[in-house]
């Protein structure tokens, strides 16, 4: 079975985690986005870091996830700022 022979009405497999590993993408090695740079930047004041402009997509990224951790944001719940 293809991707395009998905019966109407199921939802494809891939569609239920769209989500996939920086380290798989395609565009991983190309520069990062505006918006990861901009909110990248942001993240890096918050958490008293340095910014990388260098940064590949993949590799933008990765520090975006770390630093929401570090920082917080983009999570919920009450020990979001453990």
């Amino acid at each position: 079975m293809q991707a395009d022979d998905v019966p109407p009405g199921k939802v494809p497999p891939a569609a239920l985690n769209p989500e996939k590993d920086p380290d798989d993408w395609t565009t991983g090695d190309e520069a990062m986005t505006g918006p990861q740079r901009s909110y990248l930047q942001t993240l890096c004041r918050e958490a008293n870091e340095e910014f990388d402009s260098s940064l590949t997509k993949a590799q933008a990224s990765k520090k975006i996830d770390e630093l929401r951790h570090k920082t917080g944001r983009g999570e919920s719940g009450p020990a979001a700022k453990n």
